[in-house]
C-alpha cells in the first residue's frame, strides 16, 4: 500500500486521514484531495497524520500549499497524530511551528 485517503466532515471542519507513504509517486493524489476539500467542504481543515509511515520533502511541500490554499479562503489547517518519522521530519524542518500540530484529530478539529 502506498497511499490512502479519507475525507469526512467534522462539525465546520472537514478531515483528511492519510495513511501510507507519502512522496514524490503519492504526493500529487493529496494535493487534489486537499484542494478538493478546501473548496467543495471548508477551508478549516485537518490532516489526520496517525498513520501516515513516511514523508518526505514532496509531503512537506503538500502541507504548505495545503495552509496556503486554506488561508486564503479565510480557514486554517492543523496536523492530528503525527508518528515518529514524520513527526521529526515536521520538527526538523520547523513547519510544525507554521502549522499547529495536536495530538489527536478531536484537539485539531476544536482549535481550527
Amino acid at each position: 500500500m502506498k497511499l490512502r485517503l479519507a475525507r469526512r466532515a467534522v462539525g465546520d471542519a472537514v478531515v483528511v486521514a492519510v495513511e501510507g507513504e507519502l512522496d514524490l509517486f503519492t504526493a500529487p493524489f493529496l494535493r487534489d484531495e486537499v484542494r478538493d476539500a478546501i473548496k467543495l467542504d471548508s477551508p478549516r481543515l485537518v490532516l489526520d497524520l496517525a498513520a501516515l509511515s513516511f514523508m518526505d520533502s514532496s509531503g512537506l511541500s503538500v502541507l504548505i500549499e495545503a495552509w496556503r490554499l486554506a488561508t486564503a479562503e479565510g480557514g486554517g489547517v492543523c496536523l492530528a497524530a503525527p508518528q515518529g518519522p514524520v513527526a521529526r521530519i515536521l520538527r526538523t524542518t520547523g513547519l510544525d511551528r507554521r502549522i499547529k500540530v495536536y495530538p489527536d484529530v478531536g484537539s485539531a478539529v476544536g482549535e481550527i
